[in-house]
């Protein structure tokens, strides 16, 4: 069994060598052009798709509007861990701007679900709810043999239903959202400014995309455009996000890890996975999940330069660091409907044996 000695020294070692190499410095200027060019990019491919005439055209549009709302979402994610500018204001304008005005999911739900809880115990099962599905679908083996009946047959054909589901992914969050923050408002001893300000983005989203748009267009042809750029949108969140924790590769751990060396944790349950220059754009930093769950708060901007850091320090202390090709880490994520990943009950003895890791397949 492979122990690890000092872990949070060596760790503190890697953040203090981070540090010195100017890596946690903002580079606002350059992620406000980036959300610019996406805003650009998504606002002018919904123009071409609302008002083009030939149906091949509308799609095209469309099809670039999702392109450019993907580039939204991960660009909004870095502000979300206030890794964008050194004022915390600009990151939660940002933030409530990217993701409760424009996708109308709420903020504080986001920094709670992602922040809160997905980054200190990522695809931990009873913890992370990233990695819960149900009751609709069995991520995991203890799930689906847990079900019986009805349930069970359908977690068998499920595979067959998450492509339709998957572009639901925004309203699911919405939903989500609403019944976090919801309580929150009525709880007046819980209840904070910032509740309100969440309720105000969520109002105003309504009212900007779909019930101002009503008094000028048929209200049957605004809800038809609202609902397929957010399910577009649904799909491009997948392929962005799902390939950092879906894959086999990144494993699913039992509860009781969240004590485990927070190294060991992020390495074993994320993996990155490559793009090209025009994916590193669109992905804002997703792809270098690995850096990203190390270091939450330096900028996506500075992970390709992180990622050498990252790389050698897992290479000499014989943590994992595995990276897939977008295509390959998508098509996996997709793989674990058909077959349910396992629940490891240690992290430590299943990081013993990494030849047994990698060609791990569920039946």
């Amino acid at each position: 069994m492979t122990v690890h000695h000092n872990h949070a020294r060596t760790y503190q070692e890697l953040a203090h060598q981070v540090r010195l190499q100017g890596l946690y410095r903002p580079a606002a200027g350059r992620i406000l052009l980036e959300l610019a060019f996406h805003l650009c990019v998504g606002f002018g491919g919904l123009a071409i798709g609302i008002t083009a005439g030939q149906a091949w055209i509308k799609a095209v549009g469309f099809l670039v509007s999702a392109t450019g709302a993907l580039g939204v979402t991960t660009n909004t994610h870095t502000s979300s861990h206030f890794a964008t500018a050194t004022h915390a204001r600009i990151n939660r304008f940002l933030t409530y701007f990217g993701y409760t005005f424009l996708f109308g999911t709420s903020a504080n739900y986001w920094w709670h679900k992602h922040c809160v809880v997905h980054h200190p115990t990522p695809n931990l099962i009873g913890i992370d709810d990233d990695a819960n599905l149900m009751p609709w679908f069995a991520l995991n083996q203890k799930e689906f043999q847990s079900s019986k009946g009805l349930q069970r047959f359908f977690f068998r054909i499920q595979w067959l239903i998450v492509p339709l589901a998957i572009g639901l992914n925004v309203f699911n969050t919405q939903r989500q959202g609403w019944k976090f923050l919801l309580p929150l408002l009525l709880d007046r001893k819980k209840w904070k400014p910032t509740y309100g300000l969440d309720l105000g983005c969520l109002i105003l989203h309504t009212t900007t995309w779909i019930l101002l748009p009503m008094a000028f267009f048929a209200p049957l042809d605004v809800l038809k455009v609202y609902l397929v750029e957010m399910m577009l949108v649904g799909y491009a969140m997948f392929i962005a996000f799902a390939p950092a924790h879906y894959p086999v590769e990144a494993v699913f751990a039992d509860a009781s890890e969240k004590e485990a060396d927070f190294v060991l944790r992020q390495t074993q349950t994320t993996v990155n996975f490559r793009t090209g220059w025009i994916g590193r754009l669109l992905c804002s930093g997703v792809d270098y999940q690995i850096e990203h769950h190390l270091f939450p708060s330096v900028t996506h901007v500075h992970y390709p330069e992180l990622s050498r850091l990252v790389r050698k320090f897992c290479t000499d202390n014989d943590y994992p660091y595995r990276t897939l090709g977008w295509l390959e880490g998508v098509w996996k994520s997709l793989l674990i409907f058909r077959n349910p990943k396992p629940v490891l009950p240690n992290l430590v003895s299943r990081f013993s044996d990494p030849e047994k890791q990698l060609s791990m397949e569920a039946p």
